[in-house]
């Protein structure tokens, strides 16, 4: 079937051109892996363009620079979303990532030892695949949403923008994580009364942007807690992980005194509807204008044809290298390995063991080749130099796209 489709060979495609994508990008330029990256969105960044507009990071601009690129701001300033969007657009630049925006990955198969990575422009054939795409795909809203009065104004957190898309009115905000209690204090100080549900998901306990965490418990607790102890091969990892993933991580910015000092109300899970109006666990039914669902999101692998790679639709994983498919991997993901995992800071390291076992598995499969021909040969770099709609050709460290899209260049076996 994918015949009847544009057709080329490389050896290894990422999906997606976030944070996470473009640290494997970069990582297998310096080893000189030929690769391409898939973007669904029109430019790098638009993930990040796209979220509320108020949106700063939780971590200080020392730790919000990808591998070999600081971020260009003040060490200890909390950038915005847009900042960090034209980050990335600027990091990919530098190091001539070969990034394909506007092309959406449908659905990824595999044909014998190739994998098929499918778009609506054409096929890739590619014996390693690295998803980099995240956790965060498709919102995630309880059924009985659809249940609430026509009235109510319905947003998930992915879709709020800033309070001008809300009615005057009561707000409630499902979702007690930081996305929830970010949104829940802009609704309070805008003059919404507002109400957030969930349970309490616990914050680190000082003032991030203060001076005692400036320079002390951040690191320790970024760097030191969150990306050397919280592992999935340390049993407190572990033990934190199934927390963190069932229930939420703790608030990094705010705390209960500050939602409460700017009038936001803790109230229980909201569990269902009663006429038309938001009705809470311990039965009491709220009056609002405005319902914002901060739920998170499905995982969203549905088009990843590859039986028993997810579980529940979560990946089956060792740091990253699928279960059972020998060149797939996943990047980006929810405490991946670490707690950090899913931070800018800690999406490096995720990314460059990802790069070192495809750089080894595609070494060890060229030295059987060679035995078996019985010659030194030299490693192909790739197949027909075909590209997508929007191609920028493949990438090896040293080298810049030729005038036909692609980079004519060979690693050493």
């Amino acid at each position: 079937m994918h015949n009847a489709l544009r057709t080329e060979r490389v050896d290894t495609v990422v999906i997606g051109a976030g944070q996470a994508g473009l640290s494997v990008g970069h990582h297998l330029a310096r080893r000189g892996v030929p690769f391409v990256i898939l973007e669904a969105g029109a430019r790098i960044g638009d993930v990040w363009r796209s979220r509320w507009d108020s949106l700063r990071l939780f971590t200080p601009a020392w730790l919000d620079g990808l591998p070999g690129m600081p971020f260009p701001a003040s060490r200890y300033a909390f950038p915005g979303k847009d900042a960090m969007a034209d980050y990335l657009e600027a990091y990919a630049a530098r190091f001539q990532l070969p990034v394909r925006t506007g092309v959406r990955v449908e659905r990824l198969s595999r044909e014998g030892d190739r994998y098929l990575v499918a778009s609506g422009g054409g096929v890739i054939e590619a014996r390693h695949v690295v998803v980099a795409a995240a956790s965060y795909q498709r919102p995630r809203v309880p059924d009985f949403a659809r249940q609430l009065d026509a009235g109510v104004v319905q947003l998930h957190s992915s879709g709020y923008r800033n309070l001008s898309q809300l009615r005057d009115g009561a707000v409630l905000v499902v979702g007690a994580g930081n996305s929830g209690a970010e949104i829940a204090l802009e609704a309070a100080r805008g003059g919404h009364r507002t109400w957030m549900s969930g349970p309490d998901t616990g914050h680190v306990p000082f003032r991030i942007e203060g001076a005692a965490g400036r320079y002390a418990l951040a690191p320790l607790l970024l760097r030191v807690v969150f990306h050397r102890v919280l592992r999935t091969d340390t049993r407190v990892g572990r033990k934190v992980r199934t927390k963190v993933v069932g229930h939420g991580a703790p608030l990094i910015r705010l705390k209960a005194a500050d939602l409460a000092a700017a009038g936001v109300e803790r109230v229980p899970r909201t569990a269902g509807v009663r006429d038309g109006l938001p009705v809470l666990d311990d039965g009491r039914t709220l009056d609002v204008a405005n319902v914002v669902w901060c739920t998170g999101f499905h995982p969203g692998f549905s088009w990843i044809d590859l039986p028993g790679v997810t579980t529940n639709d979560e990946p089956t994983h060792e740091r990253g290298v699928a279960a059972g498919e020998p060149g797939l991997y996943f990047v980006g993901l929810h405490f991946l390995y670490a707690m950090s995992s899913a931070m800018i800071h800690g999406v490096g390291r995720d990314a460059e063991h990802v790069a070192e076992v495809i750089t080894q598995r595609l070494d060890r499969r060229h030295e059987r080749r060679r035995e078996e021909s019985g010659a030194g040969m030299a490693r192909p770099v790739t197949g027909p130099a075909a590209t997508l709609p929007g191609g920028a050709g493949l990438a090896t460290p040293g080298t810049a796209p030729s005038s036909t899209g692609a980079v004519s260049a060979s690693r050493s076996p």
